[in-house]
């Protein structure tokens, strides 16, 4: 790959430059921390969440808007968030405002040829599949949701600070028919991997988090935590159902050791398939 590029020197951009960039992004707000942080306490109740969803408006309207979808199935119009609330359930809830959250405050990316809202669709649809496979497996559901979420967080910080050399790797991606990730490599000399990794030490995120990140494209690390074999299979299921809804998707080859790590028989990879699209369908249809 890098004998692709004229003159490799170019467009590389050093772990310092990294580390500034990422230093100059604003923190999340006092307020979304506090929430997340409280969406992380297992014994936190209902009717708490419900008191920190009504200070935010524009967060009340997706609640009450994603329990009138019709994946819910509800013949009656909800209009209250406390009959909005009844209808999601806690983790429905935990996860849309996860979701909004990261969405709202996160750095918007302003680069040619990269598409912020197929972005989006495929971290949502990853989140989403994530926390089944979780489900399917027992584990805990909430660190599978936010890992799928920010798992290419690193990405993010590459096409919003970097705009016009991550052009060339969009570029080079196209040209030679060949991931992203290795095009990244080629032309700036880090990738969204590494990126996304200093970003969650920065934001102090949990080793949880941290481990899903640094694993999703090569999760075959028994020191890995199970997670990055989770988001590493859903990422790869996403790409196959084409939620993102871009024109250059292409599915990633799967680990075999992720794959086995899993061990789900092709009826629970039939539901995921399924309950990933419906749920996806329901969230995306209000975060438009």
């Amino acid at each position: 790959m890098a004998s692709l590029i004229n003159d490799p020197n170019d467009d590389q951009i050093s772990i310092e430059e990294v580390i500034n960039k990422i230093n100059d992004l604003p923190s999340l707000p006092e307020l979304a921390r506090e929430m997340l942080n409280d969406l992380n306490n297992e014994d936190i109740s209902l009717e708490t969440i419900v008191e920190k969803v009504a200070l935010d408006q524009s967060l009340a309207a997706k609640v009450i808007q994603l329990a009138n979808t019709s994946y819910y199935g509800n013949n009656s119009k909800v209009v209250t968030i406390q009959q909005a609330v009844s209808m999601l359930g806690t983790k429905n809830l935990k996860d849309l405002i996860r979701t909004t959250i990261f969405n709202k405050n996160l750095p918007i990316a302003r680069c040619r040829g990269f598409d912020n809202k197929s972005f989006w669709r495929h971290n949502i649809a990853t989140a989403i599949c994530a926390e089944i496979i979780s489900r399917k497996l027992h584990l805990k559901h909430d660190f599978a949701f936010t890992a799928g979420l920010l798992h290419d967080i690193g990405r993010l910080v590459l096409v919003s600070k970097f705009p016009k050399h991550y052009e060339q790797v969009i570029n080079c991606a196209r040209e030679n028919d060949c991931e992203l990730v290795e095009a990244e490599r080629a032309i700036l000399g880090v990738d969204h991997v590494g990126v996304g990794l200093i970003l969650a030490l920065q934001w102090n995120f949990s080793d949880v988090i941290q481990d899903a990140i640094r694993g999703h494209h090569t999760p075959n690390d028994e020191e890995l935590h199970p997670i990055a074999s989770i988001i590493h299979v859903a990422n790869a299921i996403v790409h196959a159902l084409d939620l993102s809804e871009s024109e250059d998707d292409s599915v990633p080859a799967v680990s075999q050791y992720a794959w086995d790590n899993l061990g789900l028989d092709e009826a629970s990879y039939h539901t995921i398939f399924h309950e990933t699209e419906l749920r996806f369908e329901a969230m995306n249809q209000i975060l438009q």
